[in-house]
């Protein structure tokens, strides 16, 4: 395993250099090249700047194999997006992933782990099913980006992940550039950005974002946190 794993940096080495001036269908593109839709994977929160990325994959290939990650302490206007966009997209392969049932019972009987230990929620409904999701793939993409600030900024266009490549197609996008994407393409918008919610994901832990706060300050606002572990966590 650790000659394997081996392997995979220094291909996700190659990659990055390769691709580090590629636009973001490029890299969705050579990644589908690499590993082939069956070993490839889109993980997706639906969030506010979500459609972006899924607007780009389904013009490479709408049938790439779509990760969401259903927590069960999403925002219901999250779970209507989600439906919106797969319709609008023509995407045919998005899989919700829910936490183990059995694990809930014995770790958050009561759903309040979120607020007595966040990181152990995040791992229990999010990180953990992450994994069970992407045990039959070889790679992944993701819609993070370096102008997010925090561990994001200085993020590669590849990067391995334990036995797996990673693909991040808007490392270098700007802001500008996704508004674009959405103006472009008629893109909706999440229900709740107009309501000052710059970046969605669990109704505990997410809060508005004023106007001269970066977009990520609503999230465990009040706690040293700001990665729910997807991103800094091994997937394998």
């Amino acid at each position: 395993m650790t000659d394997h794993v081996g392997s995979v940096e220094s291909e996700a080495a190659e990659l990055n250099a390769a691709l580090q001036t590629a636009a973001p269908a490029e890299v969705i593109a050579a990644a589908l090249e690499r590993v082939g839709r069956e070993r490839l994977a889109l993980v997706s929160s639906f969030g506010t700047e979500s459609a972006a990325l899924l607007q780009v994959m389904a013009k490479v290939d709408p049938a790439i194999p779509v990760i969401f990650l259903d927590t069960g302490m999403l925002f219901a206007e999250t779970l209507a997006y989600r439906d919106t966009m797969i319709k609008a997209l023509g995407l045919t392969d998005v899989r919700s992933i829910k936490p183990d049932e059995a694990a809930l019972k014995a770790s958050d009987p009561d759903g309040e782990l979120w607020f007595s230990d966040p990181d152990a929620c995040c791992r229990l409904r999010k990180v953990e099913p992450l994994a069970r999701a992407l045990s039959p793939f070889a790679a992944w993409i993701n819609g993070r980006k370096r102008f997010q600030g925090g561990a994001r900024a200085e993020i590669a266009v590849v990067e391995a992940d334990g036995e797996r490549l990673k693909f991040n197609p808007f490392a270098n996008v700007s802001r500008a550039a996704i508004d674009a994407i959405y103006a472009d393409n008629k893109l909706p918008p999440h229900p709740l950005l107009a309501t000052g919610f710059l970046s969605v994901g669990c109704m505990p832990c997410t809060s508005r974002a004023g106007p001269d706060e970066d977009a990520r300050a609503g999230r465990w606002r009040g706690r040293a946190k700001s990665e729910c572990g997807i991103h800094t966590m091994r997937t394998s």
